[in-house]
C-alpha cells in the first residue's frame, strides 16, 4: 500500500513548534495540568500513579464516562484511541477496501481523503457550498450514492469551515443512509466548541449503522493527552479493538486518569464553557481584523471551532503565500490547497489574545509588503 503526503499536517508538525507565531491550529489554548488536577489531593494521586500498561480499549471507568454522552450507549459501545485520528484510522481500515466507494463531505480534514485513497477506494465528493452557507446541496447526496457505496464520511461541525449541519442536510443524510444501507462516519471532534448557541447534535443513534469519531483535542483543549474514541455498535467496537492491537495498542494509563477528571460531568461542563469564551473573546478580535482589509477577504462566520475560513483576493496561489508568510514573518496558516481549494486561508484562533493579535500584526506585515510588490509588477 502506498501513502500520499498529508500535506497540512506535514506541514504543521514541520513548522508549528519553530515558527513565532502558529495560527494553524484548530483547537483552542491548551489547559495547563494543574489547572486541569486542580486541587493538592488530586495532584498528590495523580503523581502517585504508576506509569503502567492501561486498558487497551480504554479503562471501563473513562469508556463509561464517555458513553454518557451518547444517548442508550454503555461502554462496549466505546473504544478509546490514541487521539482522534487514530479513530478514523480503524474505522476507514475497516469500512473500505480496494473497489468499494466513499462518500467524502469536503472541504474536510483530509486524513479520510488519503487514507480511502491509499486503500484502493473511490472518493466521491459531497461539496459544502459556501453561497448555500457552507451546506451540501441535498440533491448532490443523492447523485453520489451508487450500489458500490460503502460509507458516506462527514464533519460536523466542519474542518475548515466551522459551519454546523443544518436541520435539512441532517436529514437528507440520515434518509441516505438508511436507504442504501451503507455506514454512517461522523468526525465530531469539534462538537462543544460552538461558538455561540446550542450544542451541536451528534449523528449517534437513528442510523443503527454509525460510527461517531471524537477526542479531546479540539473542543476540550487537551491535544497533548492524545485521548480520541470510536462510538458504534459493539459488535463493530469489538471488532476494531482487534485492529487496535496492530497499531499503538493503548492509550496512556496516565492519560486515560486525566480524561476520566475531564470528563466528569461538572468539569466537563466548566472546560467547554471557558473554550466558549476563548473563541467569543478571539473572534471578536479576528472579525475586526478582517474587517480592516475591506474586500480583500470574504467570509461566512464560522459556527464552531477555533477556525475562520477566508477567501482572499489577491492573484497568488495559497500554498505560496502561505509559505512566503511562513519564511518570511516566521507565522503559520493553512492554505486552501490543502483542502483542495485554491483562494482561500484557515486561520486558527484559538490562542491567548495577546498571540493572536501578534500573530495577525505579522500577516499584516506581510499582506502590506506583498501589495507593494503586486503594484510594481
Amino acid at each position: 500500500m502506498k501513502i500520499e503526503t498529508f500535506e497540512m499536517e506535514r506541514m504543521q508538525s514541520t513548522w508549528e513548534n519553530r515558527v513565532d507565531y502558529n495560527l494553524s491550529e484548530s483547537g483552542v489554548e491548551p489547559i495547563h495540568l494543574r489547572e486541569l488536577l486542580r486541587d493538592h489531593t488530586t495532584i498528590e494521586q495523580f503523581l502517585d500513579s504508576p506509569a503502567a500498561y492501561s486498558q487497551s480499549n480504554g479503562t471501563p471507568e473513562l469508556r463509561a464516562a464517555i458513553a454518557q454522552m451518547y444517548p442508550d450507549a454503555t461502554a462496549d459501545h466505546i473504544l478509546v484511541t490514541n487521539g482522534s485520528s487514530e479513530a478514523n484510522f480503524l474505522a476507514i481500515w475497516h469500512l473500505v477496501e480496494k473497489g468499494d466507494e466513499i462518500i467524502l463531505m469536503l472541504p474536510n480534514y483530509m486524513q479520510v481523503w488519503g487514507l480511502a485513497r491509499a486503500f484502493g477506494t473511490t472518493i466521491r465528493p459531497l461539496w459544502l457550498r459556501e453561497d448555500l452557507g457552507w451546506q451540501f446541496d441535498p440533491e448532490d447526496l443523492k447523485t453520489a450514492v451508487s450500489k458500490r457505496t460503502k460509507a458516506i464520511a462527514v464533519c460536523n461541525p466542519n474542518n475548515p469551515t466551522g459551519a454546523i449541519m443544518k436541520v435539512n442536510q441532517r436529514r437528507a443524510l440520515l434518509d441516505a443512509a438508511q436507504d442504501a444501507d451503507v455506514w454512517l462516519l461522523s468526525d465530531e471532534v469539534y462538537l462543544g466548541a460552538e461558538r455561540e448557541g446550542s450544542r451541536t447534535e451528534s449523528l449517534w443513534g437513528p442510523h443503527e449503522k454509525t460510527l461517531i469519531t471524537n477526542g479531546l483535542s479540539k473542543a476540550y483543549g487537551l491535544p497533548g493527552l492524545r485521548i480520541g474514541w470510536l462510538t458504534g455498535p459493539p459488535e463493530t467496537i469489538a471488532t476494531l479493538w482487534s485492529y487496535h492491537d496492530y497499531t499503538t495498542i493503548a492509550p496512556t494509563y496516565l492519560s486515560d486518569q486525566l480524561a476520566q477528571i475531564a470528563l466528569e460531568q461538572r468539569r466537563r461542563n466548566e472546560i467547554l464553557a471557558r473554550t466558549g469564551l476563548i473563541l467569543q473573546r478571539n473572534f471578536a478580535v479576528l472579525s475586526r481584523w478582517i474587517e480592516n482589509h475591506g474586500s480583500l477577504f470574504s467570509y461566512r462566520p464560522p459556527e464552531a471551532g477555533a477556525i475562520c475560513y477566508l477567501k482572499y483576493a489577491l492573484n497568488v496561489n495559497s500554498t505560496e503565500l502561505v509559505l512566503r508568510l511562513l519564511h518570511e514573518k516566521s507565522t503559520l496558516i493553512v492554505p486552501g490547497d490543502q483542502f483542495r481549494m485554491d483562494g482561500y486561508l484557515r486561520i486558527g484562533m484559538g490562542n491567548e489574545k495577546g498571540y493572536l493579535l501578534a500573530g495577525l500584526d505579522r500577516i499584516d506585515a506581510f499582506l502590506r509588503e506583498l501589495k507593494t510588490e503586486q503594484e510594481f509588477k
